[in-house]
């Protein structure tokens, strides 16, 4: 499967924006999808996963309440919608797929298949 990640630019603290990533192949439902982001000099990080069919949700603790994950199967697509984002959201955004999966939704070994990211910058 191949991603493409779109929708990111520059807000300010406590903005919104949307990211999206489209995947080719008919079996994205077969995939969980994750988003990881990096910021300069830190580690790729987990930020959300989403099962195959949306029957489960999870979230890194520093994004519960504020981003929501969603898929859409049929248009094989993944957001993230981001609201009051902060300054320390700022970072390469990277969607992910995995075929496999052993669970682990925040391990970013768990995923075989990479967007190329998208960056986010919020303004303080």
């Amino acid at each position: 499967v191949q991603l493409q990640a779109s929708g990111g630019g520059l807000v300010q603290a406590g903005g919104s924006l949307r990211l999206s990533c489209a995947a080719s192949g008919r079996t994205f439902s077969s995939y969980v999808m994750g988003w990881f982001r990096q910021s300069p000099g830190k580690e790729r990080e987990f930020v959300a996963a989403i099962t195959r069919r949306s029957g489960s949700l999870q979230y890194a603790d520093s994004v519960k309440g504020r981003f929501t994950i969603i898929r859409d199967n049929a248009k094989n697509t993944v957001h993230l919608q981001m609201n009051s984002l902060k300054p320390e959201d700022t970072a390469v955004y990277y969607c992910a797929a995995d075929r496999f999966s052993s669970g682990i939704y925040s391990s970013s070994s768990e995923y075989e298949y990479w967007g190329q990211g998208t960056l986010v910058t919020v303004s303080s």
